[in-house]
């Protein structure tokens, strides 16, 4: 065999290796879809508190994860379900300043979600509840030329992990998630 040849063959080889040591994404990578939504900095909060107008307001989770409340300062709120918050608020609320309160949580807007690569305006975007990657790929101006558009690597945050998967265009995303569209080779 030639030597442009036998260089040739060993870069196919390498290409093909590099594409079979992907590994799959642990069962928590999907899982993480099917569970209560976990509140984490940049989420902001609406509070209802029944009959206590000045405490009704939004929110915002900062970026060490506590939101601060009137009168009670400081709570926790990374990693926990608005049920978790509003639990956590009573029971603060309750030591000294409420009798009884009546709270309600809602997320009133999500963490943004990331997207880089081969698209047109890469950035920081606004998460929609049921977005999923090709709606995220719109909003960033689409495909470049170049994108690969059968499969996009998801960067998540998972019980306190991250995790990389790589994903069809029409699976779902969340809040914080980092979409990588990768270039293609052919």
């Amino acid at each position: 065999m030639h030597k442009p040849t036998l260089a040739l063959i060993a870069t196919t080889l390498a290409l093909l290796a590099g594409c079979a040591s992907y590994k799959p994404v642990p069962p928590a990578f999907h899982a993480a879809l099917n569970e209560p939504y976990h509140l984490d900095s940049g989420d902001i909060v609406r509070v209802t508190v029944f009959e206590q107008n000045g405490l009704t307001s939004t929110y915002p989770v900062d970026k060490a994860g506590y939101v601060a409340f009137p009168l009670v300062g400081s709570v926790p709120a990374r990693g926990r379900t608005t049920k978790q918050l509003e639990g956590e608020l009573a029971d603060r609320l309750r030591d000294g300043y409420l009798k009884d309160p009546d709270i309600t949580v809602q997320v009133e807007q999500y963490r943004p979600f990331f997207i880089m690569g081969e698209v047109t305006t890469g950035g920081q975007y606004t998460y929609v509840p049921g977005m999923t990657v090709q709606k995220a790929v719109a909003i960033a101006g689409g495909f470049t030329p170049r994108g690969e558009q059968g499969s996009i690597d998801i960067t998540r945050q998972v019980g306190g992990r991250v995790l990389t998967g790589r994903v069809l265009s029409s699976d779902p995303i969340l809040p914080g998630d980092t979409l990588y569209i990768r270039e293609r080779w052919f």
